[in-house]
């Protein structure tokens, strides 16, 4: 018996995350990845390309608009108007879906590695336009959506980013 699995694609180039169970697509999702564009360079600010899995999944059970730094709760919930009190700081919210790479020199290894990038699918402020390039190289979702995604994904669920 074979087991039909999700997967995950984003479009870079048209700003949409689709979930999808064998061909059919089940969601989908309007999203914000790097101003930067695409690209697989540690430090580039960009959104890599290429093959990846769900290496983790943090965050459960944690309250919509729950702050993350370091990959670990704060201890503060968003409110609206801290992006102006706090305009230096790359809000990561609700939930977590680190990204490891698949492709060995285009994603994985080096100086292209997606996962020492920390290159995640995360919650951000609802203030925080979703439909255009926006991030610092991960794919920005509202926090309702990153909760319906984390819910109906599992760790190693492929996802393909292209552009």
């Amino acid at each position: 018996m074979t087991t039909i699995r999700r997967c995950i694609e984003v479009d870079i180039s048209r700003q949409v995350l689709l979930l999808k169970l064998a061909d059919k697509v089940e969601r989908r999702y309007t999203v914000s990845t790097a101003k930067q564009g695409a690209g697989e360079l540690q430090n580039s600010g960009c959104t890599p390309r290429g093959r990846h899995r769900i290496a983790e999944k943090i965050g459960a059970g944690c309250q919509e608009n729950t702050v993350f730094v370091g990959r670990v709760p704060s201890g503060e919930i968003y409110q609206p108007g801290m992006c102006e009190q706090y305009p230096q700081r790359d809000w990561i919210l609700t939930r977590i879906l680190w990204l490891a790479g698949e492709e060995p020199g285009v994603n994985q290894g080096g100086d292209v590695d997606t996962y020492q990038r920390y290159i995640y699918l995360h919650g951000a402020p609802d203030e925080v336009a979703m439909g255009v390039p926006g991030s610092g190289g991960c794919v920005r979702m509202r926090n309702r959506d990153v909760i319906e995604l984390f819910d109906r994904v599992t760790e190693n669920t492929p996802v393909w980013l292209y552009a």
